[in-house]
């Protein structure tokens, strides 16, 4: 599937340059909405009318073959058709073709109240880039969202992303939100399918946007057929999108609690068997498996490290405060040097240990004068090669550049 890109809508009608300005257009992506379109449209109008705003409604179809576009029309809406196929495609059809300076988007489905946004046009007056609504504060009707949307989907998903990119949102999945049009082109939204909602959402985060929220409803939609979302489907899709983006959470905070761990584990073993109860006793297999652990660790680490810096290059991410300099200011030789060192000492460790054995006359190997000194080096010398196998790779990563 093709991305579209919101400074050029190639899958939408380019607004009138000579239409008059307007403040507001209520945005809604529309695929086979016959049974509530023409709800949606009546109050939509009927709030712009009634607030005495400046606006227009917008229906980004996306392919409808019931009728919705005539019904649409007939009441007074703007139709724009957005054949890339997508919840996120048909949004950015439809922002590159608003004519207005503030968007309040929200689904065709009669779900959403479009009688009552007085307090995000509010806050968009008042300077927010992107005002979400917030439906458990708001109120959900019985049946209104499915069971595990309510209790697992949406907690869970909001929670990662406040935890991830510290937005101050409750409900990070609510499809009714407002925005400065601008403010969503200047981001340059790709994503095409329901991942849409949260690249916005991040992305404005990154951008240290101005992000507020607003209690808003959700009652059961008026539609007979199905839903477009896919409840595990989706929710992957958003899940992926926010991990893509945090590759400080996706990698660095696990690989680094790893190796933590690994090398306590190393050093509590390195000089013998740990007696943790009179039934447990951790010995020379505990320090293997701590120095797999160590080993993964580095691996995440140095995953990590190349995601963000790569991710910064291109654009995907903004600089890291903390770790901006550090990671762009990493050359390959730095980094051979620091492999080269490290992988010295687990040589010297791992000579050392056949030494002993030698000395042993090539007899049995002993777990505390051989296996345990080996083991330990030959780790360091593993994470020698992970070490300069990353600093090649990133370096193929900056060739273009």
């Amino acid at each position: 599937m093709s991305v579209l890109d919101l400074d050029r809508p190639r899958t939408a009608q380019a607004p009138d340059a000579a239409a008059a300005p307007l403040e507001l257009t209520i945005l809604m992506p529309c695929l086979n909405e016959a049974e509530t379109i023409e709800v949606c449209v009546r109050k939509a109008r009927d709030y712009l009318q009634r607030a005495g705003i400046a606006g227009e409604v917008l229906i980004a179809d996306n392919g409808s073959t019931d009728g919705s576009q005539e019904m649409a029309r007939a009441l007074g809406a703007r139709v724009v058709d957005v054949p890339e196929k997508g919840y996120g495609a048909a949004l950015i059809g439809g922002i590159g073709a608003a004519r207005s300076t503030y968007i309040v988007m929200g689904d065709a489905d009669d779900s959403y109240d479009f009688t009552r946004l007085d307090g995000m046009l509010a806050e968009l007056r008042g300077g927010a880039d992107l005002v979400m609504g917030n439906r458990f504060k708001g109120g959900i009707e019985k049946g209104a969202m499915p069971f595990l949307h309510k209790y697992l989907g949406n907690p869970v998903l909001s929670f990662l992303g406040r935890l991830f990119f510290k937005v101050p949102i409750g409900d990070f999945h609510c499809g009714l939100r407002g925005f400065n049009r601008q403010s969503m082109l200047d981001l340059g939204l790709k994503s095409p399918g329901m991942e849409f909602a949260s690249e916005m959402v991040v992305k404005s985060a990154l951008a240290k946007y101005d992000i507020r929220e607003t209690p808003t409803t959700l009652k059961p939609d008026g539609r007979s057929r199905a839903p477009h979302l896919k409840t595990w489907r989706d929710g992957w899709r958003h899940l992926r999108f926010l991990l893509l983006h945090s590759p400080k959470w996706l990698f660095i905070y696990p690989g680094a609690l790893m190796v933590l761990a690994g090398v306590a584990g190393v050093v509590a073993l390195s000089h013998g068997a740990l007696r943790l109860t009179p039934a447990i006793e951790l010995d020379i297999h505990s320090l293997v498996a701590a120095c797999f652990v160590i080993l993964i660790g580095v691996q995440m680490l140095m995953f990590g490290a190349l995601a963000r810096r790569y991710a910064t290059v291109e654009g995907v991410l903004p600089p890291a405060a903390n770790l901006h300099r550090f990671l762009l200011g990493l050359t390959l030789e730095t980094i051979l040097l620091v492999a080269v060192g490290v992988f010295l000492a687990g040589a010297a460790g791992m000579v050392w240990a056949v030494s002993i054995w030698v000395r042993s006359g090539f007899g049995p190997i002993l777990y505390f004068d051989v296996m345990r000194i080996w083991v330990i080096s030959l780790t360091a010398v593993a994470s020698a090669l992970q070490l300069g196998a990353a600093g090649f790779l990133a370096s193929v990563l900056n060739i273009r550049r």
